[in-house]
This record gives structure tokens, sequence and C-alpha cells, in this order.
């Protein structure tokens, strides 16, 4: 398995809310579950199951090894996100959107306690972090790709987001 392919696994177990993946193969056996642990162990030896002297008139049994498909978690019903309240249209134009390049949680600052990255009003330069995304426990700082003011914050902290979603307006300067 290479790096693309454990990144889609990896990010189709994220969209989809799957809480564990078992996958094997003859060379691996590869359990994820969500929170970060990952288990990589390599492929027991195929067990070969004799079966026991049955009687002539008794029927035969197959000790074939059967799948059993795993158990679906119930579907847990889909948060409702909070009401937004409808402002009126400003020209964001001349603003350049920042958007979010993967899924995960919304953070303005690196910790709880310490102050956002930014503020709206605030001059930024390009390269300078506007926030964190934290993704199956890790953490992407999220760069401004243009030197301006952040005009608008358009997500909440600790709020969940999708891909491609604005969470920023910055006026270029």
């Amino acid at each position: 398995m290479n790096a693309k392919e454990l990144k889609s696994i990896l990010q189709a177990l994220q969209e989809h809310e799957v809480s564990e993946l078992t996958l094997e193969t003859p060379d691996y056996k590869l359990t994820v579950k969500r929170g970060g642990e990952v288990q990589y162990v390599a492929a027991p030896a195929p067990v070969v199951i004799q079966p026991p002297a049955v009687a002539p008139a008794a029927q035969a049994v197959s000790h074939a090894p059967v799948a059993t498909p795993a158990p679906t978690p119930a579907a847990a019903p889909a948060p409702t996100p909070a009401p937004r309240v409808e402002t009126p249209k400003e020209d964001t134009s001349k603003y350049i959107e920042v958007k979010a390049p993967i899924v995960g949680t919304f953070y303005r600052a690196p910790s709880p306690d310490a102050e956002p990255f930014v503020k709206e009003g605030d001059t930024v330069k390009k390269g300078q972090v506007l926030c964190i995304i934290e993704a199956m426990k890790l953490m992407n700082e999220i760069e401004s790709e243009v030197s301006g003011v952040v005009r608008k914050i358009l997500v909440a902290n600790g709020e969940p987001i999708e891909y491609g979603q604005v969470l920023f307006l910055i006026e270029p300067a």
C-alpha cells in the first residue's frame, strides 16, 4: 500500500464517519480506529483446520472459513447546524477567499487559552498563519496566500468545516 492509497482510505473514513476499519491482504493486516490509533501487523500464516473423523452415517460438515460481514454501525442523526443570521449582502468581489484545503475542525488559535492568530481588521502578510484545521488528530496550519486586511472570518472557533468551504475574506493590499 502506498501513501496515496492510505490517505484515500483515511479521508473516506472521516467523510463517512466510520469509527473502525480493518483491511487484510496476504501481505498485511491494517486496522484503523478513529482517535489516531493505527495498527500495522504482518499477516499470519494461514491456519489449516483438520476435520474430525465423522461416522459414515453422519452428515459431512464443511469446515471452510466463512466470511462474516462486519456489523454496520447504526447511523447517528446528523447534527443540525446552528442557524445563521442573514445579513444584507455586501460586495465581496474585491476580496480574496481563503478556502479550507481539507475537511476538519477549525481553530482560530493555537490553544484554547491563546490569542487568535488573526482578528477581523488585522493586516496579514503572505505566509502568515490564519488558523489551524485539525484533521485526524493532525494540526494543519493554514497560511495566507496574499498580503492584505482580514475583512471577514466566516467560521466559528471549533466548528467542523468541509473541503472548499470559505474561511476568510481578505482584501488584498
